[in-house]
């Protein structure tokens, strides 16, 4: 199939904008529960209702108004997730301005292109050092009048700066702002080249959310609950944000993935939202837990278990009664555990950002979490599609949301077409027209098919693409998704793009490792660096590359492997905020590894 399309639930009008929920929240369930913060001055949590939130949001947009932002200016907002974020973000909208997130790890360079590229007339940063990182570039953002941190009382300056205007201004430059007026310009993190701007509205953010609100409604309901870890400077995240607003729904924030566990497990909420990595590391601690306890071989039996009972759920009739009966003895034995380090209550998740791939998610839906992949951008607003309770397929990343049509172009790249489409990158015309077709097709720069009833497979990204010396084509993602699985494993980069053979470096997790050495007899505090060598742990590697070449010809199949010394991260810069690999940083940093590889 070439193209599918999904008529839209709703329509947003012309007037609407992103605050209108927060305003009839107010209204119509005032003393419903909207988010629950840190109570200040105390480790413990305390209730925001809609009304609260409406009022503290009105207050917010006054001081920002006292300040001199006018409708349309910029204004940054660089912090980690917590509920001032939610907050300033609401009240940066209600006073008729537009939002810049900057990821709260961003390098000065980062945030200096970032803030003088938007135009920003102020910003809101969390620490002193990142107060400190702006005013060292301050002499390059003219346009740049003021400063606030959040931990040193931004939102009780702001609250009272504003106390000297009219409330009745916020309620005038709310309505002032239309749909199709921007409502943040979200700058790509970028896995090449300088992050470009791009430019939503209030109808993309919009339009997105409420069409995708009434078909997970186990998510989106009032009484459903989530805990918000990722950077909201992300856009999925994000859209979380404005769909638990949408839904009246309630919202706590983690700030440190650090005590995520114990928050997971303090809060309980009944869905979450991660992006692959995450679900990986759930799965890997689980596995390492049990082989620690001796309990391996359990483990591997209720991991097949709970993989074929979900395949069963997409087969006629179901699982039989037999692998009924041996899933409700894992049920209690394992999976019981692992919903219960999730807080027990939750039963849904969302993934995106990268390919979560079908052997994950058939194991948590066994395990009796189910995960709907979706699939988007930053220019889609960014959801796009999803598998819905309704609807899924695991092993896509399911249909087409309501209001958006998917097509095929005729080299494989995927299309999208929708009020969710962004408007261009800001400043940036060259870009804009390469990414967007003259009949309004966005150009996502990924290679995918649809099957016959719409459910979308992405197959890998078109600028990743290796063509070996032979001129095989080369899918990286399904091979790297594979060596990943192994718990030992933290990232896989496959090369070989005009190269005789396929290889992949290979990185190591040293979260895992320390419980592995211990196994081996061996010191916990060795090194990865002593190690890329050894044995016994190349021999744990080759398992999992044996084990991905399984998926592929003999011409696609990792042929040799280098362990690379180190792990991937953000700050020696081969990942992204949002946690994807930068394979151009990989292949520069490594290039000598690589060449190796080929020498002989």
């Amino acid at each position: 199939m070439r193209e599918f399309s999904v008529p839209p639930i709703v329509t947003v009008g012309d007037a609407a904008n992103l605050t209108d929920p927060v305003w009839e929240n107010a209204e119509v369930a005032p003393d419903t529960v909207q988010f629950v913060r840190p109570a200040a001055g105390t480790d413990a949590r305390e209730d925001v209702t809609c009304r609260q939130f409406r009022d503290e949001v009105v207050a917010v947009a006054q001081g920002l108004i006292a300040a001199g932002v006018s409708p349309g200016d910029r204004v940054g907002l660089m912090s980690r997730t917590r509920y001032e974020w939610t907050l300033l973000d609401y009240a940066i909208w209600a006073a008729g301005a537009v939002t810049v997130p900057i990821y709260e790890t961003s390098s000065a360079e980062q945030a200096a292109w970032i803030l003088g590229d938007s135009g920003a007339v102020a910003v809101v940063v969390e620490s002193t050092a990142h107060a400190t990182m702006v005013a060292g570039v301050r002499d390059r953002l003219p346009e740049l009048r003021e400063v606030w941190q959040i931990d040193l009382g931004a939102v009780d300056d702001l609250v009272a700066a504003g106390a000297s205007v009219d409330r009745a201004e916020v309620e005038t430059r709310r309505s002032l702002s239309k749909a199709d007026d921007v409502a943040t310009i979200i700058y790509t993190s970028g896995t090449t080249g300088r992050p470009k701007g791009c430019v939503l509205t209030h109808r993309n953010i919009y339009s997105d959310i409420a069409n995708a609100v009434p078909v997970l409604p186990n998510l989106f309901r009032q009484g459903a609950s989530t805990l918000l870890f990722l950077p909201l400077a992300h856009a999925f995240a994000r859209l979380i944000q404005v769909g638990v607003v949408h839904a009246r729904a309630t919202m706590a924030h983690c700030a440190d993935p650090k005590n995520l566990v114990a928050e997971l497990q303090d809060f309980k909420p009944t869905f979450v939202l991660s992006v692959p990595r995450v679900f990986e590391k759930v799965y890997n601690g689980a596995r390492q837990k049990a082989e620690a306890e001796g309990k391996g071989k359990i483990f591997d039996r209720a991991e097949k278990v709970a993989i074929a009972w979900s395949e069963a759920q997409e087969l006629p009739g179901g699982p039989g009664l037999g692998l009924r009966a041996q899933h409700a003895l894992f049920d209690k034995l394992v999976y019981r555990k692992l919903r219960a380090a999730m807080g027990g209550r939750c039963r849904d998740a969302i993934s995106g950002g990268a390919p979560l791939g079908a052997r994950l998610g058939h194991f948590f839906r066994g395990v009796g979490v189910t995960i709907c992949e979706g699939y988007g951008l930053t220019e889609t607003s960014p959801a796009a599609a999803a598998n819905l309770p309704t609807g899924t397929r695991i092993g896509t990343v399911g249909r087409p949301l309501p209001g958006v049509t998917i097509r095929i172009d005729d080299d494989g790249e995927v299309l999208i077409a929708g009020d969710i489409v962004f408007q261009g990158y800001w400043h940036n015309d060259a870009a804009t027209a390469e990414a967007i077709t003259t009949d309004g097709w966005f150009r996502t720069g990924d290679l995918g098919n649809l099957d016959e009833d719409g459910y979308l497979s992405i197959t890998g990204r078109k600028k990743e693409i290796i063509v070996t010396a032979g001129g095989k084509n080369v899918a990286p993602a399904v091979l790297e998704d594979q060596v990943r699985a192994h718990p030992l494993i933290s990232q896989c980069v496959v090369v070989g793009d005009r190269q005789p053979f396929i290889a992949a470096l290979v990185t190591i997790d040293e979260e895992a490792l320390p419980k592995w050495l211990a196994g081996q007899g061996r010191p916990e505090t060795t090194s990865i660096a002593e190690l890329r060598e050894d044995a016994a742990l190349r021999a744990e590697v080759q398992s999992a590359v044996d084990q991905a070449n399984q998926a592929v010809s003999k011409a696609e199949a990792i042929k040799v492997f280098r362990i690379l010394p180190q792990d991937f991260t953000e700050t020696t810069g081969e990942l992204t905020p949002s946690l994807k690999v930068k394979r151009q940083v990989v292949h520069k940093t490594y290039a000598s590894e690589i060449a190796e590889i080929y020498r002989g």
